[in-house]
């Protein structure tokens, strides 16, 4: 029973989160399934390495592809996405924990960045009156 109530939690969550709140929990995800990548590396377990990563790579498109094309910084955002998306390729290619490492430090700078920016912008909005 504790795990589908866990379940009924998590996808409430989700279904409840603002776009920004659904971003930062992509990063959250990228960086847990290299994590997990880097340990089935460790463990010489292939098949589950190649599944963690290729989660990764998904989470890396699909910040991609719902990118604000409209906004100054997406060209660069762009490219970077474009080279951890590559980068997550050659590791899983190269059984690479180095190049793991350099991507999960580029995922949570962005991760970090992303909720500095949803703090931000939650202090400047109005506070509604509940009354």
């Amino acid at each position: 029973m504790p795990a589908s109530a866990y379940k009924t939690y998590q996808q409430n969550s989700i279904l409840t989160a603002t776009p920004g709140e659904l971003t930062l929990m992509l990063y959250n995800g990228c960086i847990k399934f290299i994590r997990q990548a880097k340990i089935a590396i460790t463990e010489k377990n292939i098949e589950d390495k190649n599944k963690y990563l290729q989660k990764a790579q998904d989470i890396i498109r699909e910040l991609m592809v719902t990118l604000d094309q409209k906004q100054q910084v997406a060209q660069s955002m762009m490219q970077m996405y474009d080279y951890m998306n590559r980068r997550l390729i050659e590791a899983n290619i190269k059984n690479d924990l180095k190049i793991l490492n350099e991507v999960e430090g580029l995922v949570t700078e962005f991760r970090d960045t992303w909720k500095q920016v949803i703090e931000i912008t939650q202090k400047n909005q109005p506070k509604r009156d509940h009354a």
